[in-house]
């Protein structure tokens, strides 16, 4: 970064130095000789972005999503509850979530973060952060709580189940919102065969819709309207860890009847 970049550098520097946990990015040094330098652990398999939406890519079995937004929230709920004062991320998107060679998901790029302390749930902002991904109250009134991440992650989700984009261009150059999509979905008497349409057509037949609509159902509610009716990232965590282990169950399931 320039020099002029040093805001930034300096609130990265500052969480990165203050937080250390398995799916956040580790920073392992700096340099202010004449540019700005923020010298990261090595993670072989770039961002989430370009597994979802880079044509030529192989997709992501239906697990490994389900472990990358695990390990994600694992990240963001380490922020949210047990560090002093609290972190707010506000830019939570696919392209800030980095894989390893293992498939691990860390969250990265922390430029943007804020400071809140503790008991101040909300406060007021300018605004930051990339658009489709901003929920109602920081995109109107610049309201910040953790729940503009949680907003931010539900994104995430619905992306890891469409590999669509957070802003999806529709007929010529129009162009709406991947949640409002969802939402139209999963508001039907029935979703799941519009569901069924939406998801990543990579995948095949392979994946278990009962783990695909209880994703979708999580996504929808981190993607609610009111900030105080979305789950927090410990409930996220729990619920994402439940979708994984009934996969588990599954598959032990399977081993032996074969």
């Amino acid at each position: 970064m320039d020099m002029q970049a040093s805001r930034e550098f300096l609130a990265e520097l500052k969480v990165l130095t203050q937080v250390h946990h398995l799916n956040l990015v580790r920073l392992i040094g700096y340099s202010v000789e004449g540019s700005l330098f923020l010298v990261y652990e090595y993670l072989e398999n770039g961002n989430l972005s370009e597994h979802l939406h880079l044509i030529g890519r192989d997709p992501l079995p239906w697990s490994t999503r389900v472990q990358i937004a695990l390990d994600s929230a694992r990240g963001l709920e380490y922020i949210h509850e047990h560090i002093v004062p609290i972190y707010i991320h506000r830019d939570i998107k696919s392209a800030n979530i980095l894989i390893d060679k293992n498939f691990n998901a860390k969250v990265a790029d922390f430029g943007l973060a804020k400071l809140v302390e503790v008991g101040n749930k909300s406060l007021h902002t300018r605004l930051v952060g990339t658009f489709g991904y901003m929920p109602p109250e920081y995109a109107k009134r610049g309201n910040v709580s953790p729940k503009v991440d949680v907003y931010a992650f539900g994104v995430v989700l619905y992306e890891l189940i469409s590999a669509k984009e957070a802003v999806v261009k529709t007929h010529g150059s129009t162009a709406k919102g991947l949640v409002s999509l969802c939402d139209e979905v999963l508001s039907k008497l029935d979703p799941k065969d519009g569901l069924v349409k939406m998801i990543d057509p990579r995948l095949g037949d392979n994946y278990p819709l009962d783990s695909v609509c209880k994703m979708a159902e999580l996504a929808k509610a981190c993607t609610h309207e009111n900030p105080q009716l979305r789950p927090s990232m410990r409930s996220i965590m729990v619920e994402l860890m439940t979708i994984s282990s009934s996969m588990e169950d599954g598959n032990v399931g399977s081993f032996y009847e074969n």
